[in-house]
């Protein structure tokens, strides 16, 4: 590419010449067959159809870029040598993400934040050097953004191999790039105006957060909570023998103990609502300092939090060279929680599968040992919890570490940020690999009735409750000399009820009781779970 004429100082005209920064053809992603260079011009840069002047970023780009990875010759072989068991073993699982927290994601978020800072200026009136662009060249910068592909983002890393600067990298991609527009052209140099890269960054990891969880994250997330809820309501009237410390407790239902994992989940996604996820444009320090000497009658902070909020952003208005990150970890910080809750729920269904509980549906052609043919392993809760440690070992670091930086800005944020996508990638393989689990579950209701039927003493409890409703002495005392360490049946507790003093309909009705009918609202808890759980209002980030 040529240098536009505003770029030929010695320094940037030798650049541009490099060898070094000549691009490849656009050749797919891997090593796919080239394709021929796609040109920008202001008539056919979006075609027939209106475009959206105010760059909302719909996610077919985020769909656009996946298929242009899964379209490589030798997609295989890539994943084959991944480093990452995320980018290789796991990759089908969690390749929604890569759009947003991939280098490809991070670079195209650049371009957008860069794109978007040149069109206000362009907007502000004592900018008069940058004028108002017309439709043409405003449509012309927004192909640029919704347009930009995987080799788009190869170009850029070209040019970085000679900068060694990942958003100076963005900058000259970008002057390259609008070179061919007249309009665009004469304004070059207003890229990156008053920028520091931090201000760049900030933005785009924040949009990344926002669109990505939104859209990969909490979607899965509510599927997770509804088969829960659905577990709830079509088990509400199985009842189940409770287990504390290990050993034979109250009866409650099946559908009762999803209930209560349903509950604690919905109530963590209504707190995702109240994270505002921040951005700060102000320059190397926080102060506007170069923004107030170029242009002091201006009203920067007034402006930089106009063009935040553009982007769909809350804005901080006090920083150092970063936003401080602090939001990042209230985000991931109810990550963590929720994870938690869901690691809890997969420790209880592996210890229901142990107990027979529920059978898992045998899928043709799995193996589940390679020694012991009649193995169905309840490998999707394993998988679950052993990726939910994971993920919240890495969101904690990252919660932790985000907020500290050296006086008024240190790099150790930068390498540490871009592991945002890692993080949630492994809840996401988590999340998915529960709703597997849930899928392969059948009540085993023989088994639920046998332990049942062998625990004849936890009816002590609402025995001993009604003997002291009706003044009987030492009623917790009695039961525990009938019952602790001893073996009680249907038969010994029916004897201990009848010489009981106690009034008819009373002693007639512990008569009735049994473990299956003994527990209490369990059923009615169960069943009204919907009327507790809010999967609308929460699990989104306004």
């Amino acid at each position: 590419m040529s240098a536009p004429p505003s770029l030929k100082s010695p320094a940037t005209a030798a650049f541009l010449a490099s060898p070094r920064l000549a691009v490849a053809p656009r050749a797919a992603v891997l090593g796919a067959t080239a394709q021929p260079p796609r040109r920008l011009s202001c008539s056919a840069a979006v075609g027939a159809e209106a475009r959206d002047l105010e760059m909302s970023a719909p996610m077919d780009w985020a769909a656009r870029s996946v298929g242009e990875l899964e379209q490589a010759t030798d997609l295989d072989t890539f994943c084959m040598m991944a480093l990452s068991p995320l980018d290789g073993r796991y990759f089908r699982f969690i390749k929604d993400l890569m759009p947003f927290f991939s280098e490809f994601g991070l670079i195209r978020y650049r371009v957008l934040v860069e794109v978007k800072w040149l069109l206000k200026l362009s907007q502000i009136p004592e900018v008069k050097e940058v004028p108002p662009f017309s439709k043409d060249a405003q449509l012309f910068l927004d192909a640029i953004v919704q347009d930009f592909s995987i080799n788009d983002a190869k170009e850029v890393k070209q040019i970085e191999k000679i900068t060694n600067h990942d958003v100076k990298a963005v900058e000259y991609y970008l002057k390259q790039k609008c070179s061919s527009n007249p309009e665009v052209a004469k304004v070059l140099e207003f890229f990156h105006f008053g920028c520091t890269s931090e201000d760049i960054n900030n933005l785009s990891h924040a949009l990344a957060l926002k669109e990505g969880v939104n859209t990969v994250m909490f979607p899965v997330m509510i599927d997770v909570c509804s088969a829960i809820c659905s577990l709830a309501t079509e088990n509400a009237h199985v009842p189940l023998l409770s287990k504390t410390h290990g050993q034979p407790a109250s009866p409650t239902t099946l559908g009762k103990e999803m209930a209560n994992f349903a509950a604690r989940l919905s109530d963590i996604g209504k707190s995702f609502s109240e994270v505002k996820i921040l951005g700060k444009f102000a320059g190397a320090v926080g102060n506007y300092n170069a923004d107030v000497v170029a242009y002091p009658e201006i009203d920067w902070p007034k402006m930089t939090e106009e063009f935040v909020r553009s982007l769909g952003l809350e804005f901080n208005p006090y920083v150092t060279q970063i936003e401080p990150h602090d939001y990042i970890s209230k985000l991931f910080n109810l990550f963590v929680q929720f994870n938690i809750v869901l690691t809890d729920f997969d420790k209880d269904m592996w210890t229901y599968i142990s107990a027979g509980y529920f059978k898992q549906i045998a899928k043709a052609g799995e193996v589940g040992s390679s020694t012991m043919p009649h193995k169905i392993n309840p490998i999707n809760f394993e998988n679950s919890e052993g990726n939910l440690s994971v993920s919240n070992g890495l969101l904690c670091t990252l919660s932790m570490k985000l907020p500290i930086s050296r006086l008024q800005r240190d790099l150790t944020d930068s390498t540490v940020l871009r592991n945002l996508g890692v993080g949630l990638g492994h809840s996401l393989l988590a999340y998915k690999a529960t709703m597997q689990g849930i899928k392969k579950l059948e009540v085993n209701k023989v088994r639920l009735d046998e332990d049942l039927e062998q625990t004849w003493e936890v009816l002590a409890e609402p025995i001993q409750t009604v003997m002291r409703r009706y003044g009987i002495p030492e009623p917790y005392e009695k039961l525990k000399e009938m019952t602790r360490g001893q073996a009680v049946t249907k038969d010994s507790i029916r004897k201990f009820i009848e010489g009981l003093d106690l009034p008819e309909d009373a002693q007639s009705s512990l008569l009735k009781l049994t473990p299956h009918s003994y527990t209490g609202e369990a059923e009615n808890l169960a069943a009204n779970i919907w009327n507790v759980v809010d999967l609308k209002s929460g699990f989104k980030i306004k």
